[in-house]
């Protein structure tokens, strides 16, 4: 297998670039721009040339086989971060046979297949480098350090021994087995079900805390929600006029709201019309509103008719606060007035629905764990069932097993894999 090299930090212009040599020639080669530190420490060096000039005076770090993050020998090279220090570097270690610039995220590649990480950590590794709110971070914190893929050893375990159980009832079904043995099979698949089923109930909805939440504006034409978009953002996100039906398309803007990633979208008002395109706007409004997981429905009446009946999460909002009467929740866009404590009870809201506990944050690990629930259930039925069908409960604790496996990467997943590992940055 080829040594890999890239540059670890971003590239451009910084104080100091990290370049990142990982493989079986990584010492070997190291060796030849400087004397390599002893394992774990870092030491001061002066880097040198194929024709001894000198490259930079760099720290470098030795990292031992099992030690490292990709597992293999890496040496790490702490240069200035001139480009031409970094150009002349990289070229250097490219003259060398067997020793190649590294392909995007094969660092991490090379990290999953030596046992570093598992496939769950890393497309956590993948959302912590992307995350762009502080929940966002702490839920990719939380799986990096492995406690999804430590329940998973726990599911697994678990229908293992059911699986053995099983057996052994199909294989010595002539010996003196004992007649109640189903029932800790029973136990342990629905235990397993339950902790199955309790991961995919907080997902549904923590999986927002990755994706981001929407947050839809509705009501009539020219109650404002241009206006209050802006006080939102911060800036003119949306243009607001006079003129009712301005807004003919969905407008959006995102905003870190106490460490969660909201979309806010200003729709078309609602309302009759015979212009063919507003109708468009008005029919996309309605889409938006429906998928949105929080409505606001700007009002000017304490008393208005909601276009569409409101959801528990919903809001009714009182807009045109400097103007008139302020009875119950009221904002103006216009003023600012009362949008701080309207989006402080939007984020509460929000937060109280989110959960930082293991949760299954992609679509491929809630696809799979919902196969497997399913299963699961089959084998319970199964399994109760007169007479015993074990063989039958056994090939379908083996299909569980296979969508877990799947989950947490531990069988041949390469279109996968190379899907993951195609959105990472070079040097990671």
């Amino acid at each position: 297998m080829d040594t890999i090299f890239a540059q670890a930090t971003a590239p451009g212009r910084a104080g100091v670039s990290i370049i990142r040599l990982s493989g079986v020639q990584a010492y070997s080669i190291a060796s030849e721009f400087c004397n390599i530190p002893l394992a774990g420490r870092s030491g001061l060096r002066s880097l040198k040339a194929a024709d001894n000039s000198l490259i930079d005076k760099a720290l470098v770090l030795f990292f031992e086989i099992g030690a490292s993050f990709t597992g293999e020998q890496v040496i790490e090279f702490h240069v200035h971060g001139g480009l031409a220090t970094v150009a002349k570097l990289l070229s250097e270690l490219s003259a060398f046979d067997g020793c190649r610039l590294a392909s995007p995220g094969e660092f991490t590649r090379r990290a999953l297949e030596n046992g570093q990480l598992d496939l769950n950590q890393v497309e956590a590794l993948s959302d912590l480098i992307d995350a762009e709110t502080e929940s966002q971070r702490k839920q990719a914190i939380s799986v990096l350090e492995g406690s999804f893929g430590e329940l998973g050893k726990v599911w697994r375990a678990d229908l293992l021994r059911a699986v053995a159980l099983l057996e052994a009832s199909i294989d010595f079904s002539d010996e003196e087995i004992p007649n109640d043995l189903y029932l800790e099979v029973l136990d342990l698949v629905r235990k397993t079900k339950v902790s199955v089923s309790s991961v995919l109930n907080r997902s549904s909805i923590s999986s927002k805390i990755r994706s981001g939440f929407t947050v839809a504006i509705v009501g009539t034409p020219n109650v404002g929600k241009s206006t209050l978009l802006n006080a939102i953002a911060g800036r003119q996100a949306a243009i607001t006029s006079d003129v009712a039906g301005t807004t003919r398309d969905v407008i959006e803007t995102r905003v870190d709201l106490k460490g969660l990633a909201v979309t806010f979208l200003d729709t078309a008002g609602l309302h009759e019309s015979d212009d063919f395109i507003e109708n468009l706007g008005i029919s996309m409004a309605y889409k938006a509103s429906d998928a949105a997981d929080v409505r606001i429905f700007l009002v000017e009446r304490d008393n208005e008719v909601l276009p569409f009946p409101a959801r528990p999460d919903d809001f009714v909002v009182l807009n045109k606060a400097d103007l008139g009467a302020k009875n119950g929740l009221s904002v103006s866009g216009k003023t600012g007035e009362g949008v701080s404590e309207l989006l402080n009870l939007i984020a509460e809201r929000l937060l109280k629905k989110t959960s930082l506990d293991v949760v299954a944050i992609r679509e491929r690990q809630i696809k799979g764990l919902h196969a497997a629930n399913a299963l699961l259930a089959n084998v319970m039925v199964l399994t109760e069932q007169k007479p015993l069908a074990f063989e039958l409960a056994c090939q379908e604790l083996y299909f569980a097993l296979t969508e877990l496996d799947f989950v947490f990467g531990k069988i041949d997943i390469e279109g996968v894999l190379d899907e993951i590992f195609s959105s990472f940055c070079l040097g990671k």
